[in-house]
């Protein structure tokens, strides 16, 4: 009867030990108990920009109006993991579209019909932010961390696609800044290896360096326009990717 009890107990002792080790096994093998993680993601942004400065022929343009248009990325990331901190450098490819729709004539002539022109951007950039993270919720596969950084946008001026539309102008090239930086708030939900990622983000200065333009006018006559268009960017973006 001893031996029994005796063969028993080890045989429990034996198996609460496989389970101990298997347990430990697999709470390291979640992405949330990682020193180190990598990650892939993919998703939709809509962009705006906050005009500054927008004259025509000494027209100064305040009232416009920004039409949202759906652009898409991919990015690919490490997070480096310190208790309920991480460190999250990123580079992402980024295709980002906006319409601004305005009157020509502005505010200085109420009693005529409007004109309105339109400027079309779809701007090609290579993205690297650079995000500080904190895990509010760090449990088994479950997690939720918020974050914030700066990031560089390296915008890939062969790519992009800037139209001026009803404009009195005829040869307008807007050229942008090689490099801009902004900056990045967002929040993130993760359950396994899936995580959710939703971020805003806000161009700290201008991103257009120059508008260039034929000095001859869609009437056929001659003269310097004055054309300035000074721009920055805001983006809400919406990601779905897996840890690894």
């Amino acid at each position: 009867m001893k031996r029994n009890l005796l063969l028993l107990l080890l045989i429990l002792l034996g198996h609460s030990l496989c389970y101990s080790t298997n347990s430990k096994e697999l709470k390291s093998n979640e992405p949330n108990n990682k020193k180190i993680n990598f990650g892939l993601k993919a998703g939709f942004n809509s962009s705006m920009f906050l005009v500054s400065r927008f004259k025509i022929k000494d027209v100064s343009i305040k009232d416009y109006q920004n039409n949202y248009k759906i652009g898409y990325f991919g990015a690919m990331f490490m997070r480096f993991n310190i208790q309920r901190h991480f460190l999250q450098p990123e580079i992402s490819y980024n295709i980002s579209r906006c319409e601004i729709e305005f009157d020509k004539l502005g505010s200085q002539h109420p009693d005529i019909a409007p004109d309105y022109a339109s400027i079309n951007s779809t701007i090609h950039s290579i993205d690297i932010p650079l995000l500080y993270g904190f895990n509010i919720t760090k449990n088994g596969p479950y997690g939720m961390s918020i974050f914030l950084g700066p990031k560089l946008k390296c915008i890939w001026t062969r790519k992009n696609k800037i139209t001026f539309d009803n404009f009195d102008q005829k040869g307008i090239y807007e050229e942008l800044k090689p490099f801009n930086f902004s900056a990045v708030i967002g929040v993130a939900v993760n359950i396994s290896r899936i995580f959710f990622d939703f971020r805003y983000e806000q161009g700290l200065h201008n991103i257009s360096r120059s508008v260039l333009y034929d000095n001859i006018n869609t009437d056929g006559s001659i003269g310097v326009s004055n054309l300035t268009l000074n721009r920055r960017e805001q983006v809400l973006s919406f990601s779905l990717g897996v840890l690894f």
